[in-house]
């Protein structure tokens, strides 16, 4: 049986044009950890965060593979993804790094479950113990309508992207719906370590209702 990369099998949702468009996000599985500050800053909050998600999704995806019981399959662990919102409900400023306040995450497959989630906490807190692993949490959840588009460049050029997407929003019928629960969303297809950042490809996505 073929891998499953979510990527290709779910294309509308993780390969958009560079023109923003609706979409239905359906229910998917996640493990989150949370997080404040500069995500840049070296050895800081988010990438601890980064090493604590990649650690537990490797290890359901290499060390689970004989657990029939759980319905596995072969799959390509999908990209880092992140919510982001600034403290004290200020609007969204890619300049105020020290004060972003998110969620990283990556998206599990469809096994995955709370138990499932919880073997994995063990397996890795053995083979890792100085992980902050208790950060961890696994949930799922629908994220509903969205717009979202192709950013292509630098995180700090994202700015002129979301200008777009505001005028799509405007021009369709449509607000945006930010809460505690819908947040600015990204999904990062290129890693940041590797490249320029003029090649970066990143997926930016608003929660909206039609008004």
């Amino acid at each position: 049986m073929d891998k499953v990369d979510y990527k290709k099998a779910f294309k509308e949702l993780y390969q958009p044009g560079t023109v923003p468009t609706a979409i239905e996000v359906p229910q998917m599985n996640f493990i989150q950890v949370d997080g404040h500050g500069d995500p840049n800053e070296p050895d800081g909050e988010y990438q601890q965060a980064v090493e604590i998600l990649y650690a537990l999704s490797y290890t359901i995806k290499m060390s689970l593979k004989k657990e029939e019981s759980i319905g596995y399959f072969e799959y390509v662990v999908p990209p880092l993804e992140g919510f982001w919102e600034i403290e004290d409900n200020e609007d969204y400023d890619v300049n105020k790094k020290s004060k972003f306040v998110w969620t990283s995450m990556i998206r599990q497959p469809e096994f995955v479950d709370e138990a499932v989630f919880k073997i994995a906490l063990e397996l890795t807190r053995r083979k890792k113990p100085q992980m902050l692993l208790e950060k961890a949490r696994f949930v799922s959840f629908t994220e509903g309508l969205c717009v979202q588009c192709m950013h292509l460049g630098s995180y700090d050029d994202e700015p002129a992207t979301l200008e777009k997407m505001r005028k799509f929003i405007e021009t369709n019928g449509m607000v945006f719906d930010l809460s505690e629960e819908r947040k600015h969303h990204e999904i990062y297809l290129s890693d940041p370590r590797k490249g320029t950042p003029s090649s970066r490809k990143t997926i930016l996505r608003y929660p909206v209702k039609r008004i």
